[in-house]
């Protein structure tokens, strides 16, 4: 890029809001405009800023599709996305428009991974039906068969997708004793699966068979919308536990209310969901199922991280060097 030319201060349009120490170091470097509210822009709103910005900051909550990529005026140069995951953003349309897509990878890696391998220690042992319990007034003392769960020690857990979150949540698995093995498009390096002590499946539905404990962890792709359908969860068995923190749409979620209601499978422990903020009502009132509202990353630490990520990017592109996180279409 020209010296002459270089934007000092582009104009960068923040579509959610995000931590005040983020939000004041973007006002500080660039000319930016912040949602104060924090209400999810509608697609007219998108447009609108794609039209005005030399630079979006958009969440996962924002459907950058093809219309609203094509709204994107002379200006417009980087798609600065605040998270790691890109299936929100039109990446082939933006690419064809010359737009840099970039996102905020590794940052969210450890407390994702964290977060789930809660929920794996939290279902089996019915943590949450527990708590409820106990706060309805219903623990009268310890009894033997109080609230029985299942040990987490020497199951077998199953990961779907090995790459940064799946490998970090092994290293944890394998720390409280569970017995690691995974399904991914193709096997990790042999050393890498030496070190986690990871068995590969290169056939998802013998793994299920013969899993205790499922974490979902591959990313959201049109192969992978609907990866876990009804008929993959029937193959689990009847102690089994299936985890979600990746995308909500990787599994049929009326699907997996049945089987949850019926009792074919014993639990789940769900971050997203396939219609968010909507979650299926036939899973709002089961007792066996844990519901959280997508914080499987909400850590202080991460939320500044990502945010130090997206000025990298931004700082990097009108400085005339390559953005370190841009993302490419897929080939």
């Amino acid at each position: 890029m020209n010296t002459e030319s270089k934007i000092i201060k582009p104009t960068i349009i923040v579509t959610r809001r995000l931590p005040g120490a983020v939000h004041n170091r973007l006002v500080d470097l660039f000319d930016t405009t912040l949602n104060k509210t924090d209400t999810p822009m509608n697609q007219t709103d998108l447009r609108t800023a794609m039209a005005k910005a030399d630079v979006l900051v958009p969440t996962v909550t924002d459907k950058i599709d093809a219309d609203v990529i094509n709204a994107a005026g002379p200006r417009l140069q980087l798609i600065a996305n605040f998270g790691a995951g890109t299936d929100h953003i039109d990446v082939v349309a933006a690419h064809a428009k010359n737009i840099i897509v970039t996102n905020t990878p590794g940052v969210l890696t450890e407390d994702t991974a964290d977060f789930a391998m809660a929920m794996i220690l939290a279902v089996p042992r019915r943590l949450v039906a527990a708590d409820r319990l106990t706060r309805a007034g219903g623990f009268k003392g310890w009894t033997p068969t109080g609230i029985l769960g299942h040990r987490v020690r020497g199951k077998k857990l199953g990961i779907v997708g090995m790459g940064r979150i799946g490998q970090a949540i092994a290293r944890r698995a394998s720390a409280f004793g569970l017995k690691v093995h995974y399904h991914n498009r193709s096997p990790v390096s042999p050393p890498i699966e030496k070190a986690l002590e990871a068995r590969y499946w290169p056939d998802l539905d013998a793994m299920m068979t013969n899993m205790d404990i499922i974490s979902v962890n591959c990313p959201s792709t049109p192969q992978t919308h609907h990866l876990i359908t009804a008929d993959r969860l029937a193959l689990m068995p009847s102690h089994g536990v299936i985890i979600n923190t990746s995308r909500g749409e990787i599994i049929d979620e009326a699907a997996l209310a049945a089987a949850l209601a019926n009792g074919s499978i014993a639990g789940a422990g769900l971050d997203v969901y396939e219609n968010e903020p909507e979650i299926h009502p036939g899973l709002l009132n089961l007792p066996n199922v844990i519901l959280a509202p997508h914080i499987a990353s909400a850590t202080h630490e991460s939320r500044l991280e990502m945010g130090e990520k997206v000025m990298i990017n931004i700082r990097a592109l009108y400085d005339g060097h390559r953005c370190p996180d841009r993302v490419l279409p897929p080939e």
